[in-house]
């Protein structure tokens, strides 16, 4: 037993030692743990606030459109008058018939926000109308063109005392085509009328059709399928969308050309046209898709189809399609619109190109509207360069004297970007700042086209240019000759431009309805629509598929016609 115990001592130290090194690792494990657990708790309390944080927003957000609807129904009860502001969203949104997925959102014009200033505004609308002021053509003139106006009856609504993002939040990723926007958001002219101002600078094409070399003809062509796009610059509220049958013509001595045009399909929403030279010097026919998309906070509108320019001196023929247009800060901010993506240009008898990139803005803004490119021969050899801003001008040069301007320039922009400083990770969607509002002129530069000033009245006016103006415009002598599916004759499109929000409203609703009853009835007949002035057939230069003018609209023979409006 002694011995036991003297062993038993001899052992006791190792053990207690023993004992000493496992203690502190448990120790040193205890306070690992804690450190974990304190970094968990530090992680998990920031994760509780982000989320607090969310929740809240959301909330009030939620307070925000109840607050809204509160306001519109007090509003509503108050008022005998009343005029909500118009809106701000791109004009290529382009259903206006509804379906069952889309009525709902039609109820939501109730939520718009009504508060803006009415009386004395509201009664001066009134007046003018009274006096049918701007309404007509315009006098005519000795030499039998029109004097045509340079105002609009009434002016546009207030942009800044209401929220799209009560109607548009649900729709991230989607088509809109699906979709029916407030009138509101509309500016007081169909898609149809939009699409004729593709016409506005008609003296390129008639100048190409003047020139004997072919490169000198693609350079006009170009300018003028550039020019195309420019009136969309700051215009933010939609067309209305046609209806189904729906025509528009427009006859300008002026400049030298008769248009037609029709919306041949409903579902998807096709627009076609057919203009002519009035001297029979050149066709310019093509049909419009546009595809749209929100993405949260801007709408992109893809355009669908093909353009067809033919000059007829020449035999010669032109296709191309338009870039896509983006339109920025739908929800807050700023609205700024952008067009980016290739325009390939062919001329199909000779087989030169001309390939032209609509650049998007950039990272600073350098990018912002420009536009450059190249015309090249059937072997791909480069003509001339052109370059310029689809918002201003279009120039050309020689390509030796682009590409040497363009290395320097790239030099240049590589010594910016190594002075700002600027993470290329952060993107905003706020309006770039471009370095320059003009286009820099490269020396012994050509100018092809530049774009006219619009009028001192266009902020007012949903900032038409003067083509725009009058494209709405019609006299007791139009009114006998039109056919009764003109989009002049519209109702809503006519209120929108008199001023009488509530009416445009209600006669888009009702006319919303009516086509919608017409597609019932075709349907339980099994009776297809049959377009009037177009057929759908292969471009007769690309093989796309397009719609193309059938002929006879010029005789004014106008029966049958469908009672639309």
């Amino acid at each position: 037993m002694i011995k036991e115990c003297d062993v038993a001592k001899e052992m006791l130290p190792s053990f207690l030692q023993k004992v000493d090194v496992v203690s502190e690792a448990s120790r040193e494990t205890c306070v690992a743990l804690s450190d974990c657990l304190n970094l968990f708790t530090r992680h998990e309390g920031v994760r509780n606030f982000k989320l607090e944080q969310e929740q809240e927003k959301n909330k009030i957000l939620s307070e925000a459109l109840e607050t809204l609807a509160t306001e519109h129904h007090e509003l509503e009860q108050s008022l005998v008058a009343g005029s909500p502001p118009l809106s701000i969203l791109s004009e290529d949104e382009f259903y206006d018939a509804l379906s069952d997925s889309e009525r709902s959102l039609s109820t939501l014009e109730a939520v718009t926000a009504h508060s803006f200033d009415l009386d004395g505004e509201r009664l001066s609308r009134r007046h003018r109308m009274s006096e049918g002021k701007d309404c007509g053509g315009g006098d005519a003139l000795s030499n039998g063109i029109k004097k045509h106006r340079t105002s609009l009856p009434s002016p546009m609504f207030s942009r800044n005392d209401f929220s799209i993002w009560s109607i548009l939040r649900k729709c991230i990723g989607m088509e809109l085509s699906k979709i029916t926007m407030p009138v509101i958001f509309n500016e007081p002219l169909s898609f149809l009328q939009r699409l004729t101002e593709y016409m506005e600078h008609t003296y390129l094409i008639h100048k190409a059709s003047s020139l004997s070399d072919p490169v000198e003809r693609m350079q006009c062509v170009a300018a003028f399928a550039v020019s195309a796009v420019a009136s969309q610059w700051e215009r933010t509220g939609k067309p209305f969308n046609p209806l189904l049958g729906e025509t528009y013509e427009l006859v300008r001595d002026d400049l030298g050309f008769r248009l037609i045009s029709e919306q041949v399909s409903h579902h998807p929403p096709i627009s076609a046209f057919h203009a002519e030279g009035l001297n029979n010097d050149f066709i310019f026919h093509g049909s419009i898709y546009p595809k749209l998309k929100f993405w949260g906070k801007s709408v992109e509108a893809e355009p669908k189809g093909t353009i067809t320019l033919e000059l007829l001196e020449h035999n010669e023929a032109y296709t191309w399609t338009n870039p896509t247009c983006c339109v920025h800060n739908i929800i807050v901010g700023k609205l700024w619109i952008e067009q980016y993506g290739t325009m390939e240009i062919t001329n199909h008898k000779t087989g030169d190109k001309c390939v032209l990139n609509f650049k998007p803005c950039g990272l600073f803004g350098k990018e912002l509207h420009k536009v450059e490119g190249y015309i090249q021969d059937k072997s791909k050899k480069k003509l001339c360069a052109l370059y310029g801003k689809w918002t201003e001008c279009l120039y050309s040069v020689d390509t030796a004297t682009f590409d040497a301007f363009k290395k320097n320039d790239k030099k240049n922009t590589e010594e910016k970007k190594n002075s700002k400083q600027m993470s290329a990770s952060e993107e905003s969607d706020e309006m770039p700042m471009p370095d320059s509002e003009s286009v820099f002129v490269i020396p012994s530069s050509v100018l092809l086209w530049r774009i006219a000033p619009r009028p001192p009245n266009s902020a007012q006016m949903y900032n038409f240019t003067n083509f725009a103006m009058v494209l709405n415009e019609i006299d007791k002598e139009m009114e006998t000759v039109i056919p009764k599916t003109d989009c002049r004759l519209r109702p809503d499109i006519r209120a929108m431009e008199n001023g009488e929000i509530d009416q445009a409203s209600e006669e888009k609703k009702r006319l919303e309805e009516k086509q919608r009853a017409a597609r019932k009835n075709r349907s339980k007949s099994e009776e297809d629509w049959k377009t009037r002035w177009f057929h759908q057939g292969p471009n007769p230069y690309n093989g796309a598929q397009d719609w193309l003018y059938s002929g006879s609209y010029w005789d004014r023979n106008y029966s049958n016609l469908p009672d639309i409006y």
